[in-house]
């Protein structure tokens, strides 16, 4: 089978590999499409995985081709979307039902065999299947769909409550649409990009903010603070400002990854003393019973209307166009939302 494989750093050769078994526990998927992700980025330009080769990507859809002997809820032809975290089912955390932290995990597109390739074989317990009248297109949204709906749900958002996302790449723009979902009141968004600020408004953003132009202290000046922060960027700025700009007792959500020292001058910290903050992580998309309810929930949202993903899909590749969505995610200012192989392209 064809599968985009990533040599060395910098490299990603399309290949002629083996195409995989299936164990009794597991099940192979002709992959639909596969999304590029944050994280596959300094996999590919900084050779930043486990081992070489390595084929990438764990935000997919596809068909179910073959079965193991032990497979019973999954049938050959369902539509699925695929959770990528393989937990080992032993280690404590996972007995108290929290597969997200795993200390001996597995992950599809990371440490295992990942589906920017035309079949990819998986455990059945991590297939969902995908209601009729959702795309595999925009099943394939699922997984970043759920790291959303993960991260709202680390606190009590109350009905009608402001609140502010910062960044809006994928996450933050799924953030929004999930906060929509849910009902909050007034949803600022902030980014430095104005074509992504442009999307957030046309999907459920009230206000948008670049702070290029406005910073957020002249913004808030004339606005009250919300009562929760959203931060998605994983910048260093915004994880500060996440603690700067959040009403008393109010609520920080971190989802985005750190690349850089997050240093908070004295002021800063004394917030959340003096705020009472409750300031939390949110880490993944996993709950019990495993993949957990984010996965019916986000597909439901979609199949439904609730949430429209189709506006953040913004360019088809096929493998043989090796690196170039890659490129185009880093250009600057880069319009790219979510970028998808179309590899066996279904309804």
């Amino acid at each position: 089978m064809k599968a985009l494989v990533v040599t060395k750093k910098h490299k990603l050769e399309l290949q002629e590999i083996e195409k995989p078994t299936v164990a009794a526990e597991k099940v192979l998927i002709r992959v639909a499409y596969c999304g590029i992700c944050g994280s596959d980025l300094p996999r590919y330009f900084d050779g930043g995985v486990h081992s070489f080769p390595q084929v990438l990507g764990h935000e997919f859809s596809g068909v179910v081709e073959e079965v193991g002997e032990n497979v019973s809820n999954i049938q050959v032809g369902d539509k699925v979307a695929v959770a990528p975290l393989v937990p080992c089912g032993k280690c404590e955390n996972c007995q108290k039902g929290e597969p997200a932290m795993c200390t001996s995990y597995s992950f599809i597109g990371s440490r295992e065999q990942g589906a920017m390739a035309e079949y990819v074989a998986v455990p059945e317990k991590n297939c969902v299947k995908v209601p009729d009248t959702l795309s595999l297109k925009e099943a394939a949204m699922v997984e970043p769909l759920t790291v959303a709906i993960h991260g709202i749900e680390r606190i009590n958002i109350s009905a009608g409550a402001d609140v502010l996302v910062l960044g809006a790449g994928t996450i933050g723009l799924l953030t929004v649409l999930s906060l929509r979902a849910i009902g909050v009141g007034k949803i600022t968004v902030v980014d430095l990009n104005d074509k992504k600020l442009e999307v957030a408004k046309t999907i459920g953003a009230d206000e948008v903010v670049n702070p290029a132009k406005q910073t957020l202290a002249d913004y808030y000046q004339n606005n009250p603070l919300p009562e929760a922060v959203i931060e998605t960027a994983g910048s260093s700025i915004t994880q500060k400002q996440a603690i700067e700009f959040v009403a008393k007792r109010g609520k920080v959500v971190y989802v985005g990854t750190s690349t850089k020292d997050v240093v908070l001058d004295p002021e800063t910290f004394e917030k959340i003393l003096r705020g009472e903050l409750e300031v939390t992580g949110s880490w993944m998309s996993y709950s019990a019973p495993f993949p957990g309810y984010e996965w019916e929930t986000g597909l439901r949202y979609m199949s439904t209307g609730q949430v429209d993903v189709k506006p953040l899909i913004t360019g088809l590749y096929k493998l043989e166009d090796l690196d170039a969505p890659f490129d185009k995610m880093v250009e600057p200012n880069s319009t790219a939302i979510k970028l998808l192989y179309a590899i066996n392209e279904e309804n």
